[in-house]
């Protein structure tokens, strides 16, 4: 993100905010509800056009090359995007023939997925008769299955309970590990931030922080994301 901004009529959303998220890290984007994570996300996935600044994505630019850009990406929105009528398996399948799959790699791929996810057994299950954390991760699968080189998240682990949001947090870290996936992962929930992730504070539409978590916490003197997410709003409003 170059100096990017984007505003609602009179109402700024992104002030000129800029960041790099690196090849096989996991970042987390942290800010309260209204902060711009979903606008950002917006911008990125060219729901909207940035109205100043530049968005690369594995060095393209998206104003120019929207498709090749793209198609680095695996998203996960914050809205529920499975549909309820069809089985964990042909959700997969669909979101593979969007993706323009072979259907023998759908079938290896689905396969893959739901082993890594330890559900082989919901294959026929229907997306309805799921529960909220198993729904999440049929959905981080199906945005996985086109071996995207970023995941890219807005509040995924909404809705969820404590146990589920650790269980699909540490899925996703896993895929960082194994797979060298670079993660954005927008969240107002300062638990799911590690001391080794990179940290991107997020507040008012501007980037008050940026970098290592354990060394912006050293820099503040605490233990606690929550207390230097506060220190450093205080020092940031007028």
């Amino acid at each position: 993100m170059r100096a990017l901004s984007f505003a609602y009529g009179e109402r700024k959303a992104l002030d000129g905010i800029s960041f790099a998220v690196q090849p096989g890290r996991f970042a987390a984007l942290l800010g309260p509800n209204g902060a711009g994570k979903t606008t950002l996300v917006s911008l990125i996935c060219r729901l909207f056009e940035p109205q100043a600044g530049t968005i690369l994505i594995e060095g393209r630019d998206l104003r120019r090359e929207r498709h090749r850009a793209l198609t680095s990406l695996g998203i996960v929105f914050q809205e529920r995007a499975l549909e309820s009528e069809l089985t964990v398996e042909q959700n997969l399948a669909l979101a593979a023939a969007l993706r323009g799959l072979s259907r023998s790699e759908t079938r290896a791929r689905i396969e893959e997925a739901l082993i890594r996810l330890g559900m082989p057994e919901s294959r026929h299950v229907r997306a309805e008769a799921l529960n909220a954390g198993h729904r999440r991760r049929i959905e981080i699968a199906r945005a996985f299955l086109h071996r995207p080189r970023i995941l890219l998240s807005d509040e995924a682990t909404v809705g969820l309970d404590i146990p589920a949001r650790r269980s699909l947090i540490a899925l996703v870290r896993t895929l960082v590990r194994e797979e060298g996936l670079s993660v954005l992962w927008a969240t107002h929930l300062a638990d799911e931030v590690e001391k080794d992730d990179q940290l991107i504070l997020l507040n008012r539409g501007r980037v008050i922080a940026d970098g290592l978590t354990r060394e912006i916490l050293a820099g503040i003197g605490t233990d606690s994301v929550e207390a230097a997410f506060n220190v450093l709003v205080s020092r940031s409003t007028p």
